[in-house]
């Protein structure tokens, strides 16, 4: 059986049936896992335009984390729902086939090696600000991270939301 924790942010407490509804849902997908003992974290924040869910799941094998965002909390919990089976099914899948004898050194013999390259490069401007201004412009934009000048120590900081739901901050220090 899933455990299940659905923990409210940015002043949203998620009601009674917020929790069954995600409980009852995250539940169907207990047979995914046989006999693992599992535990899931749903994470609902309220914009002011949307919900966002985050789901994380972590197994034996993986951690598996989702996220939608959507003007219903029900929708965006299936959605993200939705998105965790696509997960289970694709890694059972991969497992499965890389299992089988021999099937793992073909795999790996056909693929293709890929240097990763930077594709992307974006200037910021940095404004001193607390870890709490932090945190709230990070959850105003969205976005898992957030790069600021620490408005206290006058140095660059990186805040980042941990997979548990917290928060965490990368200090930076000059030699």
């Amino acid at each position: 059986m899933i455990r299940v924790e659905v923990v409210g942010k940015n002043g949203f407490e998620p009601s009674k049936s917020n929790v069954d509804y995600a409980t009852k849902k995250l539940q169907k997908l207990d047979h995914l896992f046989k006999d693992e003992d599992v535990s899931a974290r749903v994470v609902c924040k309220v914009y002011p335009t949307y919900h966002k869910v985050e789901i994380t799941l972590p197994t034996k094998q993986a951690i598996l984390r989702s996220e939608s965002k959507e003007k219903d909390i029900y929708a965006a919990i299936d959605i993200s729902i939705d998105k965790l089976v696509g997960q289970i099914r694709k890694y059972k899948t991969r497992r499965d086939r890389t299992t089988k004898d021999g099937i793992k050194e073909v795999e790996q013999a056909w693929v293709e090696v890929r240097e990763p390259k930077l594709v992307k490069s974006k200037d910021i401007e940095l404004e001193p600000m607390s870890k709490e201004e932090a945190i709230d412009q990070m959850e105003l934009l969205g976005h898992d991270f957030f790069v600021y000048l620490d408005n206290s120590t006058h140095k660059v900081n990186v805040i980042y939301l941990r997979d548990d739901g917290d928060y965490a901050i990368i200090e930076t220090k000059n030699k």
